[in-house]
């Protein structure tokens, strides 16, 4: 029963925020075949990811967890830095664009707009990245956590 309640309110999460994005999202294209290509010093610089909390709340009757949301934003060409997420269970949707997803001992993945994944408490994510050099691309994701956790810690 819980278990049901918290995926019914993951979709309505990811339902509402995917709609807020579609209805906000700027538009952005590829540059001109004849632009010029930036140097091989800045090509080679990987911009960070942004992340903007949405909600934080105790799950009622799932005595001692918080359940979290946020959204991540990569700017074109953004790569994380590798990380964990302590002993959170955390949830990802891809809102907009596609990122390329791995985690230690799996294989790369590459997840687009409308699809998701889940990460196990304790995993290490060592590559999370935009796979556009142009177009931004932007998550839904939702932790499972202990009270007061650290969310992302950077290896």
């Amino acid at each position: 029963m819980i278990a049901m309640r918290i995926a019914g309110g993951l979709l309505a999460v990811a339902t509402l925020t995917a709609a807020t994005a579609c209805a906000t999202s700027d538009a952005t294209s590829d540059p001109p075949a004849n632009a010029k290509t930036p140097t091989a010093a800045v090509a080679s610089k990987h911009p960070a990811e942004t992340l903007t909390p949405l909600l934080q709340q105790s799950l009622p009757k799932v005595k001692g967890k918080t359940f979290t949301s946020a959204v991540v934003n990569f700017p074109p060409n953004a790569r994380a830095k590798p990380h964990r997420h302590g002993e959170a269970f955390v949830y990802a949707y891809v809102l907009q664009g596609s990122v390329r997803s791995e985690l230690a001992g799996k294989p790369v993945t590459a997840y687009h707009q409308g699809q998701n994944w889940v990460e196990p408490p304790g995993a290490h994510h060592v590559l999370t990245e935009n796979t556009s050099r142009t177009k931004p691309a932007k998550l839904l994701v939702v932790f499972v956590s202990d009270p007061g956790a650290k969310l992302k810690v950077d290896d």
